[in-house]
């Protein structure tokens, strides 16, 4: 019975151990995945705060422009929400947040209107498509997130918003900070709200010419505008998915380190008593020959 027992310690131990080299190998993979995700997104940055600049200043100087994406409805029935989660798991609680920041800003919405989702990853897919209200589904983006991507969601939610199907739509998604810091953010991507200058900048005049005219130019930058804000939350997603998996297969490997110590030092207690078992049972062998011979 002892041998059987230790037997299945060494089993154990060694399926833990092929365990810990999977996810060992899996945070090496998602470290490398992840300096290339951390430089995309940090990269997209300036280009997405200054397309936000220009809006602003083109807003101060506008004041009878009318597009479909800044019209702001009086009677919302729908609200959309784009949900941006990872395609698959094993990243610890990092789509569980996403999708719980998502629902709560369903159930903070005092007006109690229908909500529509728009899926970007499995996991989301799979948790609204058991629940009402998935409108679109977008998967499978792979690591290397490109613009046409982007674009592509963007249109759709372009075209959704100005047929009247939606009437205000917002973006769900991880914000990356670092390594260990992903934070939830909802952010109102239609009506399109042209960002307001620093109190700072307020104060500095700077005239500009614009050829052709301030007008022209804001009409042409809200569609780019959108397909930019969901761009930027594609790439800085990517990054804390990384981030987050890379932190979730290191604590892994550190639990199957902490699990094979435990079952070692069991398995060679369950030996020791095997082995002081069978002296005794030597012992009193030798005992009872030499009370028989005797």
């Amino acid at each position: 019975m002892a041998g059987a027992g230790i037997r299945e310690f060494k089993r154990r131990i060694r399926s833990v151990k092929n365990t810990q080299q999977i996810t060992k190998a899996m945070k090496m993979v998602s470290a490398a995945k992840l300096r290339r995700a951390q430089e995309a997104a940090e990269a997209s940055r300036p280009y997405n705060e200054t397309l936000r600049d220009t809006l602003a200043r083109l807003a101060a100087v506008t004041f009878d422009v009318r597009h479909p994406l800044l019209a702001k409805r009086e009677d919302v029935k729908k609200v959309g929400y784009v949900v941006i989660t990872a395609d698959r798991g094993l990243c610890g609680a990092y789509n569980t947040n996403i999708i719980r920041a998502a629902n709560a800003a369903i159930e903070e919405d005092e007006r109690k209107v229908e909500s529509g989702i728009v899926a970007v990853g499995r996991k989301a897919r799979d948790f609204y498509r058991k629940r009402s209200g998935l409108d679109a589904e977008f998967i499978n983006l792979g690591d290397n997130i490109s613009y046409a991507d982007a674009r592509e969601i963007g249109q759709y939610i372009v075209n959704a918003y100005e047929n009247e199907e939606v009437d205000e739509v917002y973006l769900v998604y991880a914000r990356f900070i670092n390594v260990l810091r992903q934070i939830p953010t909802v952010t109102q991507l239609l009506p399109i709200q042209p960002p307001e200058k620093d109190e700072e900048e307020k104060d500095i005049v700077i005239d500009y010419l614009y050829e052709p005219s301030a007008d022209e130019i804001l009409l042409a930058l809200l569609p780019r505008y959108i397909g930019s804000q969901i761009f930027n939350a594609l790439l800085e997603s990517k990054a804390s998915e990384h981030g987050a998996r890379m932190t979730a297969m290191g604590n892994a490997t550190e639990n199957a380190g902490e699990i094979i110590d435990s079952l070692t030092l069991a398995m060679n207690k369950a030996r020791q008593a095997a082995i002081t078992d069978e002296i005794l049972d030597i012992v009193g062998g030798a005992e009872a020959l030499n009370k028989g011979g005797k």
